[in-house]
């Protein structure tokens, strides 16, 4: 369906960091990360706390990322750490730089802490014959000058380097896999489940399969008018995917035109319905108060409710009128998830987006709502985020009163132990 030799045959590499997070903790206490056992938790101090990260032998145990420290083993020869993130960037910054010897800047890609592309097309060959030898010399001066192993896919485009990396470097003794375009049919149409490929959920794997696609080739041979039709843009991106093709270049800058402000949760038990909703609305506060800091009002909303099993209700919703509040926020997106969400299942994962933003002196003026009390309402939450601020989170409360004629006042409290 497409011609390959009408596209760019790159050399790109994408290197992942080994454990990164486990193993840079088990180099700061003089430990071997390929032999011993540990565990980076998000707090040793409480049971439910999640595993951020864990070295290969602990993974054996089946302790992985996402597990709670519960769930791990009562041993003496087991280490359980905070994180120590200072640490981590420190390490992170000191492979980019070994990076940088070979590579102008506008060739390196950082695309998460432990993870970065390299576009070495022009360079390599200054420094090794293959790019196999470059990649082994770049794996050797990382583990001599960090301590940290790392598997490195190559491939003519960043797509392919990085499902190289994921599928088979990591699993090989020597951690370096090449997938070029002659090597898809045997190579990459295989994948299964979806869900392995890069950019493919869950959920996005559940409606493929409705419709008879259950590997990456079955997905390259699906009609992409149809994948278009129900997927919109990503449909179609998805199938240049599953046939390789992948247009980007790490020397293309990325500009963000629709910054969000996020926040999620992974629960440390299972939720009831009413119960997930008290936790939807505190991470509405948390959004909304910084908001609130930038000046900015939002018009967009998206949130999620996961089921504790498999799958979940999520909703993009855009305000009549923008806000700041999280009165108005949670309002709405109470109302749709009422309609939305099963309260006889039980719920696990929640989250908030908020997009769309417009600074606060561009509000248009609405005749149908109250201004004065919508811009009063907005200085009271204002007011309750400095002194949150300056005394801690929790340490204001809010309460509104309702006099005989139904009129509404906010008034502050501030807890004990605090003075005005």
């Amino acid at each position: 369906m497409y011609d390959y030799n009408l596209l760019e045959e790159r050399v790109i590499l994408c290197i992942d960091q080994k454990s990164f997070f486990a193993s840079v903790s088990c180099i700061q206490k003089g430990l071997d990360p390929m032999k011993e056992k540990l565990a980076v938790v998000a707090d040793t101090k409480k049971q439910g706390s999640v595993v951020l990260a864990a070295t290969g032998p602990l993974k054996a145990l089946g302790i992985k990322t996402g597990s709670r420290l519960f769930e791990i083993p009562h041993r003496n020869d087991i280490y359980i750490i905070n994180p120590s993130m200072r640490k981590y960037l420190e390490v992170s910054v000191a492979i980019s730089k070994i990076a940088l010897r070979y590579i102008a800047p506008e060739d390196l890609h950082q695309y998460s802490v432990d993870e970065f592309f390299m576009d070495v097309t022009e360079s390599y060959r200054r420094f090794s014959s293959t790019v196999h030898s470059f990649c082994q010399k770049l794996q050797y001066e990382i583990l001599e000058e960090t301590g940290i192993h790392c598997s490195i896919g190559i491939g003519s485009n960043m797509l392919l380097s990085k499902v190289a990396m994921d599928i088979e470097a990591k699993y090989t003794d020597h951690l370096i896999a090449e997938w070029r375009y002659q090597d898809i049919p045997h190579k990459l149409w295989p994948i299964s489940p979806l869900s392995d490929f890069w950019g493919i959920s869950k959920k996005t794997e559940a409606k493929m399969n409705k419709r008879g696609i259950f590997t990456i080739g079955d997905l390259a041979h699906y009609p992409y008018q149809y994948l278009k039709r129900d997927f919109g843009i990503i449909g179609v991106d998805l199938h240049l995917h599953a046939n390789g093709i992948d247009r980007s270049k790490i020397r293309d800058k990325y500009n963000v035109t629709n910054p969000s402000i996020c926040k999620s949760q992974i629960l440390m038990r299972d939720y009831h319905y009413h119960e997930v909703k008290v936790v939807m609305q505190e991470l509405i506060e948390d959004v909304s108060s910084r908001v609130r800091a930038r000046n900015k009002l939002v018009k967009t909303i998206h949130f999620s409710f996961g089921y504790s099993n498999q799958g979940g209700v999520e909703k993009q919703y855009t305000l009549q009128e923008p806000t700041n509040l999280e009165r108005i926020i949670f309002e709405a997106v109470e109302r749709l998830a009422d309609k939305l969400c099963d309260p006889t299942v039980l719920y696990r994962t929640v989250s908030i987006s908020l997009t769309q933003f417009i600074d606060e002196k561009d509000k248009q003026l609405n005749l149908f709502i109250d201004e004065y009390e919508s811009k009063r309402t907005e200085k009271l939450a204002k007011t309750i985020d400095a002194l949150h601020q300056k005394f801690g989170k929790g340490s204001v409360s809010k309460a509104i009163s309702y006099t005989d004629a139904g009129t509404k006042h906010g008034r502050l409290g501030l807890m004990a132990g605090h003075k005005m």
